[in-house]
């Protein structure tokens, strides 16, 4: 694999995290479904992968940037694994509505889990050279890095308006910046 197919890589890993929050942030309006303070924690468990894709494609591959990936990769399923733990038991209900047949936190917890094994795999097949110091970032790495910061703008927008400057409820109805 060359620079170019791991930076294509890291692009995408940023573009599909991307969209994994958008699809949270547009399912959270369009079925009316407030994240509780476990979603809110696998969603900053998403920014933290988005952060170190992000820094691999603004300054080049590096390992360490796969660790910052690693290190939220793990948060987010740890969140994700205590809310699935909390709705195994059966007849105990879900949260939220599922998609595809899964609740989005159990989805969360396979993509995260998903994320650990294919950086695992990157980094058991590292090649110094794919950090050479030459690197460049690209016009499309530009534009994946401007969609990443728009959709993490758009989820602490809107978890703002739902908790405002206070802990987030259990079981939110109602955004906060509505009741004012």
């Amino acid at each position: 694999m060359t620079r170019s197919h791991i930076t294509l890589l890291n692009m995408l890993g940023l573009l599909g995290m991307s969209a994994i929050l958008f699809i949270g942030f547009v399912l959270q309006f369009a079925w009316n479904e407030l994240p509780c303070p476990l979603c809110l924690l696998q969603r900053i468990g998403f920014v933290m992968v988005m952060f170190g894709f992000m820094l691999n494609v603004v300054f080049g591959t590096q390992q360490r940037h796969y660790g910052v990936v690693l290190f939220g990769a793990i948060f987010g399923a740890v969140a994700a694994l205590r809310q699935v733990s909390l709705h195994v038991i059966p007849g105990t209900p879900g949260y939220g509505s599922p998609i595809l047949g899964m609740h989005y936190y159990t989805w969360a917890f396979v993509l995260f889990m998903a994320t650990i094994f294919a950086v695992a795999v990157l980094l058991t097949l590292w090649n110094d050279e794919w950090s050479d110091k030459g690197y460049q970032m690209t016009g499309i790495g530009r534009a994946v890095c401007v969609i990443a910061v728009v959709v993490v703008g758009l989820n602490f927008v809107s978890t703002f308006a739902e908790c405002g400057p206070y802990q987030c409820p259990d079981n939110p109805v109602s955004y906060w910046l509505m009741n004012l």
